[in-house]
This record gives C-alpha cells, structure tokens and sequence, in this order.
C-alpha cells in the first residue's frame, strides 16, 4: 500500500494555507497580551516578535525548498542533528500543531454564542472538530480550497473592519495606561504576540503535496508572512485606537478577558444590533474555521511523518488508501483537541502551543546552522537573505522568547517539559536508532537531497 500524498497544491494554495493557519491570531487571543503589557509592552513584543517571525520563515523556507517532505522541522531536525533531536522537534511541532486548534475551538464557540446566545460553545467546538477533520479526511485539493475560499473573506473583514474603525482612531487610546505592568510586563505578553502568527511554518508541513515545491513554497510562504504582518499591525492599532485597550480586553468592569475583542471594539462604534456588528461576527467565524481548519491539515502531516518513521505508533503513519489522507493521524489529533477543551482554559492552551512553537524555532534554525555547515552542496533552490546575520536575530528572539515564557508560566512549563520527558521516553524505549539503515523512511531521509 503507497504511504505517499498526492501533489495538488499550487502557490495560490499555499498562500490560503499560510495565512489562514494564522489569521484566527488575528480575531482572538492576542489581546490577552494586553491585560499582561499594555499597549506598549504588547506592542514592543509584538515588533520583536515580527523581526523573529520574517528572519525564522526565510530560514524555514530554505529547509522546506531542500528537503520538501511532509513533516517540516522533524524532518529537517533529524537530517542535521541525528535522531534525538529530530524526535524533539518532530514532538515539539506536534504539541504546537495539535494544541493551538482546541484555544481556536474554544473562540469560534465564544463567538458563535455572541451570535446565537441559546447555543453552547463546548458543544459547537466539538462539532466543529468532527465536521472539519472529516473535510481534511475526505482529500487535500478539497481541504485547500476550502481554506482558500474562507481566508480570502477573513481577510476581507478585517480589512473591512479597519475601514469602519481607523476613522474613529485617536492617538490617546494608545498611550493611556500604556505599560500598567512595566516592562515586565512587555515579557508576559510574548505568547500573546506569538500568537499573531503562531502555526505559519506549518505551510512546509504540506510540501509533500505542493506541485514544484522549489518554487510554488517560496512564493506561497514569503506572500503569506507579509500579508500577517501587515494585518497584524493594521488590527492592533485599529482596535486599540478605538477606545484603549481595556475595552477590548475586558466586555464589563470586573469581568473576566473576552475572547472576542474585534465585536468589543465596533460595538462601541455602531452597537450590537448593526449590521456591521452581525457581518464582523458572522464573517469573524471564517477567520478562526480558516486557522482551525488549517492547523488541523498540518497537524495530521506532522504526526504522519512521526508514525512513518516509528516515533510514534505505525499507525499514525498510514495512508488512507481511498483518500490518499493521513486519517488515522487527524482522529487521533481530533480526540486530544476535545479532550483539552473540555479544561476550558484558552489561555493556557495558548501558552502549551507557544512552548511547542518555540522549541520548533529553535531547533529547526540550529539545523539550519548545521546544514549549511555540514551539507554545503545540498541544493537549496532558494537561500535566505543576509546569511548568517537573518538566521542568528530569529535564534537570538526565539530563545529569549522561551526563556521570558518559561520565567511568567513555571506551571506551564513544567507541564510541557513533562510531556517531552514522557515522550522521549517513550521513543528511546520502542525505537532501535542503531538500525536506520534497516528502516526505509529514515534511510530516504538520511539519503534525501
């Protein structure tokens, strides 16, 4: 039976893929940083954070256009640093990728619910898992023009939403109460601003099917990071200018963080009974279902390639030979995504998946190091800009990152250490690393590029 994915994907595709992984960051979970940093200390994190993110993506770019195979930084991880490392980073995407959907989940129930108040939001999130990990079963081509279509229009309303607010902007609501932290602050509020972009390396988690994926990544990733970048900033300043950013982190005095600071904010333009308000809502759920569904599509790669190479159960790397889809990896994602919703905890889910994307920032560039050292006649069709100045500010960023995220969320971290150790564990223990060469997928790995 072939294990191999067909290639559909086109430039277009993977710029639907890139940017709807990551534009639910813009509709939700950022504004949590808020309540840590302020609007400075949010938004000094968040320029840090961009430098990490343009210098980590052409870096990742070059390892996807050499080595374009189906688990990203497990894949190029293992080729540079051997086995081990490659388990790390191959886990540690999986925490991101398989941790990230149920926070997003968690946000399409809560604006659902400002939609149609008689509807549970634990309920629509678990339907919302079944219906959109059947899609991604049924066929790829299927799964990304559907991400395609609901990108385009996520895209459209936040711009649309811009249009309504940047006329009612003022300069005073950015720098009221600006930093109530101090600059301890501007550090808790990393995952927040990770969170803008959090999931964009996973458009290298669908090279395995990307037509020509030399050359349709580099244009499909560099496309998508700038368009993020640009709504990030376009979205920060036009909520916060509305009316500072306690009104988009807080719906009452006293209450607790809302999940849903895009309606805060044009409710107090137009109300909660405009048709703005309905449309932002309406069309604010394609947002998060693009970024749902898509970190659904690159998780079910990811542990695909895990299973392949028997770092994790076989079965998770099988086929569907009907569908030609990783299904047995998509409903083991689907059941520890519900799992972790029924905590109720969005922002903790957020914090776990900023650790996983973290540790894959940091081990994928230290690969990156090594394969340019060890490996300088692998073909790279496309090479990153101002080497090695651009690659070192990414591992520089990262690494400071993981350190300030650590220090704010001990707790946290020792969850997600703990779930590292166990699955390390677990892969020294079933898996005969003396024997790649017995083991075809590693030997094609070892032997790739």
């Amino acid at each position: 039976m072939s294990q191999q994915l067909e290639r559909k994907l086109g430039p277009w595709m993977l710029w639907g893929l890139g940017v709807g992984y990551v534009i639910s960051g813009m509709y939700f979970g950022w504004n949590l940083g808020l309540e840590q940093g302020g609007t400075l200390g949010l938004g000094v994190a968040t320029l840090f954070i961009i430098l990490m993110y343009l210098t980590f993506t052409f870096s990742y770019t070059e390892l996807a256009c050499a080595i374009p195979r189906a688990g990203g930084a497990f894949d190029y991880a293992t080729k540079a640093l051997g086995s081990d490392l490659g388990f790390l980073g191959g886990m540690a995407q999986v925490i991101e990728f398989v941790f990230a959907p149920p926070a997003i989940a968690a946000a399409i129930g809560a604006y659902f619910n400002l939609f149609l108040p008689d509807v549970p939001t634990l309920e629509i999130a678990i339907v919302a898992y079944v219906i959109f990990t059947a899609l991604n079963i049924y066929g790829v081509q299927a799964a990304a023009s559907f991400e395609l279509l609901i990108t385009i229009l996520a895209v459209a309303e936040l711009l649309i939403f811009a249009g309504v607010t940047l006329p009612s902007f003022e300069m005073a609501n950015l720098t009221a109460n600006a930093l109530p932290h101090g600059w301890g602050g501007a550090f808790a509020a990393i995952p927040f601003a990770i969170w803008f972009f959090l999931a964009i390396e996973g458009v290298a988690n669908v090279a395995e099917e990307t037509v020509n994926p030399q050359r349709n990544i580099l244009i499909g990733f560099g496309a998508a990071i700038f368009t993020l970048v640009a709504l990030a900033i376009i979205t920060f300043v036009s909520s916060v200018g509305v009316g500072g950013w306690e009104a988009i982190v807080y719906p009452a005095p006293g209450a607790a963080a809302s999940d849903s600071p895009l309606p805060l904010a044009l409710g107090m333009l137009v109300g909660d009974n405009h048709l703005l308000y309905h449309l932002l809502i309406f069309i604010g759920l394609f947002g998060l279902v693009a970024s749902f569904h898509g970190i659904i599509l690159a998780a079910g790669r990811a542990v695909l390639e895990m299973g392949r190479a028997n770092f994790a159960p076989k079965v998770l790397g099988h086929v569907s030979p009907r569908f030609k889809t990783p299904a047995n990896a998509l409903m083991a994602n689907m059941v520890i995504g519900i799992i972790a919703l029924f905590t109720g905890k969005t922002g903790e889910i957020i914090t776990i998946a900023v650790f996983g994307a973290l540790t894959l920032y940091i081990i994928s560039l230290v690969a990156f190091f090594a394969l340019r050292k060890n490996e300088p006649d692998m073909e790279r069709p496309f090479k990153v800009p101002f080497y090695p100045v651009a690659p070192a500010i990414g591992l520089i960023i990262a690494c400071v990152a993981m350190v300030a995220v650590c220090y704010y969320n001990l707790m946290l971290a020792a969850i997600y250490a703990g779930i590292m150790v166990v699955s390390f564990f677990y892969y020294k223990v079933n898996t005969n690393r003396d024997l790649v060469g017995d083991k075809p997928f590693l030997k094609e790995l070892m032997e790739s590029a």
